[in-house]
C-alpha cells in the first residue's frame, strides 16, 4: 500500500495514499467536527457530498477552505484544522444552517440527538445572526412510522445515501432546485404511498431530526390513565442492551430487571417479554422449516420477522411473495395470543385489553396497522413506541432509572429462552430455529446448542449445516441491500439455499431504527450484540421447544405447530405492491 507523509497541525504521520484530511486527522485524534460526513465502516461507505461545509480547514499553498472530509491528502501535506480563520467559518456555516431552521431549533429536546445543536454549542454559537425567510413544507406523518419535518432539513445527504446506496430502497432524492431543493421521494409524495420499507435507518443517520419516529408516547400515556383498560406491555430482546445507553451506560449493558422495573412503576398492568412470542415463532417457524424442506417446496423458506424486510419483497420482488415463511413477527403473534388465550385466562373481552409494543424498530409503528394483522376489527397490538421513546418516557416520569431494584417478568408470557432472545442479533433468528429443526429431526438432544457459523457481522455470509444426515444450506443477511443480492440470485434460479435469514438493519434488531443513535458506529452495535449473546448463555434453557409456557399454550390452546388455530392467530399472507 502507497504511503504518504503529512503534517497536521504539527503532527507528522504516514497515511495510505487516497485517505482524506479527515481519515488521517482522525489517526491523530484530532478531532474536526462534521455534520453531513457518515462514515459506515460496516459496509465501506461514505457519504460523498461534502454540502454541509463544516469540516473546513487550511492547507498550505491554497487559498480557499478544504472540507476534510473530502479532500484527499498528497505528500509533504501540511494542514491547520484549529487555525482561527478555520473555526470561525465553521461558525458561520452553522450559523447558516440554523437562519433556515425553526427558530426553536437551539432548544428543542424532542429529538434528544440532534448534532447541528451540538454542533452549536461546541463552536460557541449563542445567538443567530443571519435571517431570512424560512421556507415552509407540510409535516408528513401518514405512514404512522416516520414524521418527516423538512423545515429542519439541511440537505446533508445522509438519508439519502442510506436509502439508495446502503438499503437500496431508493424512496429518497433531492427534489425542487435552488433553495426550495429538499430531499424527499419524488413528487414530495407522502412516505406511505411510496416504496419506503420505514425501517427507519434514514431516521438513524439524520443529524438534525427532520427523520424521526412518529411519536406515540403521548398515547401510552392516555392509555395508562385509563382504567376500563387493561394495558399490557412486551418489549423486545434488543431494547434491553440498548435502553441503558439513554442513562448513561455502556451499550450492550444489560438491564432487564431495570427496565421491567421502569413499567411497572409507569402503571403498566402486565409487563411480558416478546420473548415469548419469539420462542413461539421458532415452533412454528421450525416446523414450517422441516415441512418444505421435507417436502422440497418453495425453498428456500425466507425469516419473515423484520416487517421492513416484508415490506421490501412486497415492492421490489413481488413473483417471489411464495417463499418467505408466513409466521408473523414475534411481537404481532405475541398481540394475537394476548388477546385471545391470555384474555381468556384473566376472564377479560378482547376490546378491554390493550397491548403496547417496546421494540427497537420504527417499521414495527407502520406493521402494527397493517389491516391483515388484526381480528374482528381490533387490531393485535395497539401502540408501539421505540426504545429511544421509553426512555423518554421514564424520564418524563422522573423515574432514576439507574437506582431501581430488578424485578422479573409477569407470568405466563413472561418465561423465555436463550434461543429467544438471539432474535435480536442477525443470524439469530436461524440459529434459534436451527437449534430446535435439529433436534425434532434427529430425535437426539444438541451436544451444542451455539450454532455459531450463522454468527457474525459480514452483511452476507452463509454456512453448510450438518443435521443427522440432512445438510442444509444457511444464508444469512443484514441490511436491504444485502437482501436484494440474495433475492436477484433466487429470481435468476442461482439460490442453493435452503433457508435464508434477513434483517433490514445493520446488526439486526440491535441496530433499529428506533435504538439510541449509533452514528453507523459498527463498535456500538457489537457491544450490543454481544450483550444478546451473554444473555443467551445465561439463561437455563437455550431451546424454544423446551420452554414450559410454550408447551402449556399448545396443550392447552394451539394444538400443535401449524395447526388450524396456530395458522389463524400466528400466520400471515402477503401483498404485490407496486413500485
Amino acid at each position: 500500500m502507497d504511503m504518504v507523509h503529512v503534517k497536521i497541525n504539527n503532527k507528522e504521520i504516514m497515511v495510505p495514499k487516497g485517505a482524506t484530511i479527515l481519515q488521517a486527522a482522525r489517526e491523530l485524534n484530532i478531532n474536526i467536527p462534521t455534520l453531513c460526513h457518515l462514515d459506515l465502516h460496516n459496509i465501506k461507505m461514505v457519504n460523498k457530498g461534502a454540502s454541509c461545509r463544516v469540516c473546513v480547514v487550511e492547507v498550505e499553498g491554497r487559498r480557499n477552505l478544504a472540507p476534510a472530509c473530502s479532500t484527499p491528502v498528497f505528500e509533504g501535506m501540511v494542514i491547520k484544522t484549529d487555525s482561527m480563520r478555520a473555526i470561525k467559518s465553521r461558525r458561520t456555516m452553522v450559523e447558516l444552517l440554523i437562519s433556515d431552521h425553526p427558530k426553536d431549533c437551539l432548544v428543542c429536546l424532542k429529538n434528544q440527538d440532534c448534532e447541528l445543536q451540538q454542533l452549536a454549542a461546541d463552536l460557541g454559537v449563542r445567538n443567530i445572526r443571519y435571517s431570512g425567510e424560512m421556507s415552509t413544507y407540510p409535516v408528513d406523518a401518514a405512514s404512522k412510522a416516520i414524521y418527516r419535518d423538512l423545515s429542519k432539513c439541511v440537505l446533508c445527504r445522509r438519508c439519502e445515501t442510506m436509502c439508495n446506496d446502503v438499503q437500496t430502497v431508493y424512496a429518497l432524492s433531492g427534489v425542487g432546485r435552488g433553495f426550495d431543493t429538499v430531499v424527499g421521494p419524488a413528487f414530495n409524495a407522502p412516505m406511505h404511498k411510496t416504496v419506503c420499507t420505514f425501517c427507519g435507518q434514514c431516521v438513524a443517520v439524520c443529524p438534525t431530526g427532520a427523520l424521526v419516529e412518529v411519536d406515540n408516547v403521548p398515547k401510552v400515556w392516555d392509555l395508562l390513565e385509563n382504567k376500563k383498560k387493561t394495558v399490557v406491555v412486551q418489549v423486545a430482546p434488543a431494547v434491553r442492551v440498548a435502553l441503558g445507553e439513554l442513562f448513561g451506560l455502556a451499550p450492550g449493558t444489560i438491564v432487564t430487571g431495570k427496565m421491567v422495573s421502569a413499567l411497572k412503576t409507569l402503571g403498566f398492568d402486565f409487563v411480558f417479554d416478546t420473548d415469548f412470542a419469539a420462542d413461539l415463532t421458532i415452533m412454528e417457524e421450525a416446523h414450517e422449516l422441516i415441512e418444505r424442506v421435507t417436502e422440497g417446496t418453495n425453498l428456500p423458506i425466507l425469516t419473515s420477522c423484520c416487517p421492513a424486510w416484508v415490506k421490501f419483497f412486497e415492492h421490489q420482488f413481488p413473483d417471489l411473495l411464495n417463499i418467505p415463511s408466513t409466521c408473523k413477527s414475534p411481537h404481532e403473534m405475541f398481540g394475537a395470543v394476548t388477546k385471545t388465550y391470555l384474555a381468556s385466562k384473566l376472564g377479560l373481552k378482547r376490546e378491554d385489553m390493550v397491548v403496547v409494543s417496546v421494540m427497537p424498530c420504527v417499521a414495527k409503528k407502520y406493521e402494527a396497522a397493517r389491516p391483515e394483522l388484526e381480528s374482528k376489527g381490533l387490531q393485535d397490538v395497539d401502540v408501539v413506541i421505540t426504545t429511544r421513546e421509553l426512555g423518554r418516557m421514564i424520564k418524563e416520569a422522573g423515574i432514576d432509572f439507574l437506582s431501581l431494584h430488578d424485578e422479573d417478568y409477569d407470568d405466563p408470557l413472561g418465561r423465555s429462552t436463550g434461543a429467544a432472545v438471539i432474535f435480536g442479533a442477525t443470524g439469530g433468528v436461524i440459529e434459534a430455529a436451527l437449534r430446535t429443526a435439529a433436534e425434532t429431526i434427529t430425535g437426539k438432544p444438541l451436544e451444542s446448542v451455539e450454532f455459531v457459523e450463522v454468527r457474525g457481522m459480514q452483511g452476507l455470509r452463509e454456512a453448510k449445516v450438518e443435521i443427522g444426515e440432512l445438510g442444509l444450506n444457511i444464508a444469512v443477511a443484514h441490511g436491504l441491500g444485502n437482501a436484494r443480492k440474495l433475492l436477484e440470485s433466487i429470481r435468476k434460479g442461482e439460490s442453493k439455499y435452503h433457508a435464508i435469514e434477513i434483517m433490514a438493519c445493520p446488526g439486526g434488531c440491535v441496530g433499529g431504527g428506533g435504538q439510541p443513535y449509533h452514528h453507523g458506529d459498527l463498535e456500538i452495535i457489537k457491544k450490543r450484540t454481544r450483550g444478546i449473546y451473554e444473555i443467551d448463555r445465561s439463561m437455563e434453557i437455550r431451546k424454544s421447544h423446551e420452554n414450559p409456557a410454550i408447551k402449556e399454550i399448545y396443550e392447552n390452546f394451539l394444538g400443535e405447530p401449524g395447526s388450524h388455530l396456530a395458522h389463524e392467530l400466528l400466520h400471515t399472507t402477503y401483498f404485490e405492491r407496486s413500485k
